[in-house]
């Protein structure tokens, strides 16, 4: 016999719709207020304010304490309803919304809606909701006043040049700090909501015009079909929308900075506002951008050009420099110059351990105090990853359980590391240097080479929304080297991004190169 049961529909998250939410609302006050209490029911911070306007209407404000700002609710709410009342006689109830808009416009945004899903996601993104008897419709009004993070400079991307504002984890405060630097009708913003239980409020920025239309397509399908139930931090959107998950490198850059921002959709990438978070994502994303600091845009370009050479040399040593030691002192003693040889051979004199696993564990002695570091309070944990170094390695070293030599690559390395501006970049380095380290500690430096060319190898095949990630050293454009091993005078930098942007691919006008015999023949 076959079963009479019948399917019940599901949503992508496997939960059965609610139908008393898709409903209309009456008339009836009193059968709204049921409705409402009992879809919020066992929610103490849900108000229900009733009252009658004299001789018109009863009244019910909804809304989520502390979501609310509670000065505006009394001046555009309160006082108009109970004490101006509405113009004309009972009838008249119906305009409350057309009044409401004409008198308090500039204060509050008014929307008439009738759907009981509307109403109670409106409410709990922290409008007040004004239900009137006799009425099919309910007056949403936006009166957000949620308490909030001020306008600080960000922490984890100081600069010594340039502005100080950094993202709060209010979206709009977020993106009129974008609007405030770009002030132009083709800066659009794209809006949808992620997250089942969370309802999470996504923006999509780009310049129309400068954006590629492929990579922004890309975007929009690769956040449409995320089906989750709460996004709490950009990280849960970065996880579904990267090409390759498993690589060690970020293929999507993230920042506090709002001039990082606009620099980036100048050069016509996208960026994605995520609601209570401060980091913005960013793409696509290339190599390069990930060793490109603020002040390399804000000073000369020779200083920046000769900073970031050193910062490339740095990124070298952060990957090879353990990895090359433990293959020369261990297989290829030949290579070594016989004075530094003696000296290397005295300081290891006397450790039980080979140099592989010495090395090994002074790597993850570094890195745990380091990890210690950031999570103890502030005041103490920069002083405990200091101190703690200094107390362990010298005593590693008096008690023979490691070489000073050691100590001093381990060290050399860790700071090496620091130089990289992006903080995810260099965790990939840091994930990659133990395989090195493995690799050198058994075939030397056949190892250090196999290693390298494996790594070259996977970043000339990744992608990052459809731009090759090495891009523009491969695919090679000429045209864009000039932002990448130095930092060429702006004037001389004519052209955006070549596989990121379509249309207006024009940056800087040719002939703005500055000079005294130029300046002298326009006046």
């Amino acid at each position: 016999m076959k079963s009479k049961n019948k399917t019940v529909p599901r949503n992508p998250l496997g939960r059965p719709p609610r139908s008393d939410q898709t409903d209309e609302i009456s008339d009836d006050l009193s059968a709204n207020e049921q409705v409402l209490k009992q879809i919020f029911r066992n929610s103490s911070d849900l108000i229900y304010r009733s009252f009658t306007i004299p001789e018109q209407a009863r009244v019910l404000l909804v809304y989520v304490d502390g979501l609310v700002n509670a000065d505006m609710l009394n001046q555009v709410a309160l006082q108009p309803l109970l004490f101006e009342g509405l113009p004309g006689s009972a009838e008249n109830a119906g305009s409350l919304g057309t009044l409401l808009k004409d008198r308090l416009g500039a204060v509050a945004q008014v929307k008439p809606v009738q759907k009981i899903n509307d109403i109670v996601a409106s409410i709990l993104k922290g409008e007040l909701a004004v239900l009137i008897d006799g009425e099919p419709q309910v007056l949403l009004l936006s009166l957000g006043g949620f308490e909030k993070r001020a306008i600080e400079e960000p922490s984890a991307e100081l600069s010594v040049r340039g502005p100080r504002d950094g993202f709060t984890e209010a979206l709009r405060t977020n993106t009129s700090l974008i609007r405030r630097r770009i002030r132009s009708e083709k800066l659009k913003m794209e809006s949808l909501t992620l997250g089942q239980y969370s309802k999470t409020d996504i923006v999509i920025a780009y310049l129309e015009g400068i954006v590629s239309e492929s990579v922004l397509k890309e975007v929009r399908q690769r956040l449409e079909r995320i089906q989750i139930d709460g996004v709490l931090e950009s990280g849960y959107i970065e996880e579904f929308i990267e090409d390759v998950p498993w690589s060690p490198f970020p293929q999507i850059q993230n920042t506090e900075r709002p001039d990082v921002v606009c620099s980036s959709l100048l050069e016509g990438k996208i960026a994605i506002f995520i609601d209570n978070t401060p980091f913005v994502l960013i793409a696509p994303m290339s190599f390069w951008s990930g060793l490109q600091a603020v002040e390399d845009y804000y000073e000369r370009s020779i200083y920046t050009s000769f900073i970031r050479l050193i910062r490339f040399a740095l990124l070298n040593i952060s990957l090879l420099f353990p990895s090359l030691f433990v293959s020369l002192t261990t297989f290829h003693q030949q290579l070594v110059p016989t004075n530094l040889l003696i000296s290397v051979a005295a300081a290891r004199e006397g450790v039980p351990l080979p140099t592989v696993i010495e090395t090994l564990l002074m790597e993850f002695m570094f890195e745990g105090l380091r990890e210690a570091g950031i999570r103890l309070p502030k005041p103490i944990g920069s002083a405990v990853s200091i101190v703690g170094a200094l107390v362990i390695g010298q005593a590693a070293v008096q008690a023979g359980i490691v070489s000073a030599s050691v100590v001093i690559i381990v060290a050399t390395t860790g700071i090496a590391s620091f130089a990289i501006p992006r903080y995810n970049l260099g965790t990939a380095f840091r994930l990659l240097r133990f395989p090195m380290l493995i690799l050198a500690g058994v075939l030397g430096l056949y190892g250090v080479i196999a290693g390298m060319f494996l790594i070259v190898i996977h970043l000339l095949g990744l992608r990052s929304f459809g731009v090759p990630y090495m891009t523009p050293i491969s695919p090679h454009t000429p045209e864009n080297m000039k932002d990448v091993w130095i930092r060429a005078p702006r004037w001389s930098m004519h052209r955006r991004p070549l596989l990121s942007t379509a249309g207006n691919k024009r940056r800087v006008p040719e002939g703005q190169q500055p000079s005294p015999d130029r300046g002298r023949n326009e006046s």
